[in-house]
């Protein structure tokens, strides 16, 4: 993946009809600078491709697949095509009765998370880097519409601490008044439900076609067997049916919140 940005990088600077000594003092870096980023010696910086972005008028591309390529070569390879279902996708249902979802995590909730699993040392915060990172996906151009809907006693699990906690359900209060972000709650008066059996996400890419995602202690499973969506995508309508509307979901989560102190 680096050699790709790199491959464009290069592919730029050449359909502009520049050498390396032009483009970088275009960018206010050197030509060795340029060479040396070209040939794979030093790694683009954020610093040099938000200069490429914006002397070039690009619109952030460059800058965007640097958090891309961060992204999929911190993560599971197992995660990489989910990754890239979630970027192209037009809606995504997401179900989780343990945890708040990925994509609307904070970063001090993410990394009570995944410290309590066993990362290699100095993994930490790579992973926490790109688990925020993702969630890029929802400020897009083009965002996918994301149904979230979330158990109530994930709103009432302490993980990180109280502060954590409140700056999470405050989060998610921001998170809803997106467009695209609609979150359901269910409630737990409910009792046993089909969603307890696990979390799962649901994705509809522009073809029309789904893909579902399932995950567990080892890896998550991702697919697009119809054998395999149709009871994913039961179990979504069940979970829906119990889940609260909207407005009395935020309700809940502002109520919780204030528990939090």
């Amino acid at each position: 993946m680096s050699e790709f940005l790199i491959t464009e990088l290069r592919i730029l600077r050449t359909s502009r009809g520049l050498s390396q000594e032009d483009f970088g003092k275009a960018i206010k870096y050197s030509g060795s600078h340029v060479s040396s980023v070209e040939t794979g010696q030093r790694p683009p910086t954020e610093e040099y491709l938000e200069a490429v972005d914006r002397v070039f008028e690009t619109g952030g591309l460059f800058s965007r697949l640097l958090v891309r390529i961060n992204t999929l070569e911190v993560v599971h390879v197992w995660l990489r095509p989910w990754i890239e279902v979630e970027r192209d996708a037009i809606v995504l249902k997401s179900y989780e009765p343990l945890v708040i979802p990925g994509l609307l995590q904070t970063e001090a909730y993410a990394r009570s998370l995944l410290s309590t699993g066993t990362l290699p040392a100095g993994q930490l915060d790579p992973q926490v880097r790109a688990r925020i990172d993702r969630q890029q996906v929802l400020g897009q151009d083009n965002p996918p519409l994301l149904f979230a809907v979330i158990d109530e006693t994930v709103l009432r699990r302490a993980v990180g601490g109280a502060a954590v906690m409140r700056e999470q359900l405050d989060h998610l209060l921001m998170a809803s008044e997106r467009p695209n972000v609609n979150i359901h709650i269910v409630p737990a008066s409910t009792g046993a439900y089909v969603g307890l059996n696990g979390a799962f996400v649901i994705a509809t890419l522009p073809d029309s076609r789904e893909l579902a995602y399932l995950d567990h202690q080892l890896e998550g499973l991702v697919s697009e067997r119809p054998n395999d969506i149709l009871p994913v995508r039961e179990a979504w309508e069940k979970v829906r049916g119990v889940a609260l509307p909207v407005q009395q979901s935020i309700e809940l989560i502002r109520e919780v919140a204030k528990t939090w102190t």
